[in-house]
């Protein structure tokens, strides 16, 4: 499993890298807009702060094959190393895929629904495939369901292509994408502290150290005994 951060707030990337096996970060034009900043800087500032061995995933805007191709370019220069560049599953997208393969760009097809897209783009040559697990939800559909189907498939079909589960609410979203077999999710900022806490955990904690201060003193650690 591969936890990635699903924000461009530059201050929680330098914390949550301090803290979690953070694998990358995901970023989309919304939320690039949130930062109300340069993208190139931002772009630039996310690279500095994660290193070249850490993911980067930065999407195109173009509707057409052959723009998205030059953005995609844009894109590798601008990112350095380890970028993937996020495609829509639209045709133009599909195509724009295909060339990207070709060219020896990772991509990572974005805006995922059903299977069937996560396939068609897989078989097109995208690195990951990206499915909104909240979105799908919201409609009626069963996002943990969709990606279990995409596994299933990439899997009959021998395909390498993994799965980068993204659009999360809740933590439970997230824990049915890993058990049904997602490679990979990105979480937001507000979501992602979340995956840890439990109120027992705390208050366990707060059993342990007032037990042992009663005994050895207020701030005393193993290391004072």
């Amino acid at each position: 499993m591969q936890y990635i951060l699903d924000t461009a707030d530059v201050n929680f990337i330098k914390k949550a890298l301090d803290l979690y096996p953070i694998e990358g970060v995901t970023t989309n034009p919304s939320i690039i807009s949130k930062e109300k900043g340069d993208f190139k800087t931002i772009i630039k500032e996310i690279r500095n702060i994660i290193g070249e061995d850490l993911m980067l995933h930065v999407q195109c805007l173009s509707l057409n094959a052959e723009t998205m191709v030059k953005e995609a370019l844009y894109i590798q220069e601008l990112a350095g190393k380890n970028v993937y560049v996020k495609i829509p599953v639209i045709p133009e997208g599909i195509k724009a895929i295909k060339i990207l393969k070709q060219k020896n760009i990772k991509t990572t097809a974005t805006a995922i629904f059903t299977a069937q897209q996560a396939l068609m783009a897989a078989i097109a040559g995208a690195t990951y495939v990206a499915p909104y697990i909240d979105r799908i939800d919201n409609i009626s559909g069963d996002g943990p369901k969709v990606v279990s189907e995409i596994v299933q498939l990439f899997n009959i079909n021998n395909l390498s292509t993994k799965v980068l589960a993204a659009s999360f609410k809740n933590v439970e979203q997230v824990h049915k994408v890993c058990l049904a077999g997602a490679h990979s999710v990105t979480v937001n900022k507000d979501l992602f502290e979340k995956l840890i806490y439990h109120p027992y955990t705390d208050l366990s904690i707060e059993g342990f150290i007032r037990d042992w201060e009663g005994v050895y003193g207020k701030g005393k650690t193993t290391l004072d005994s």
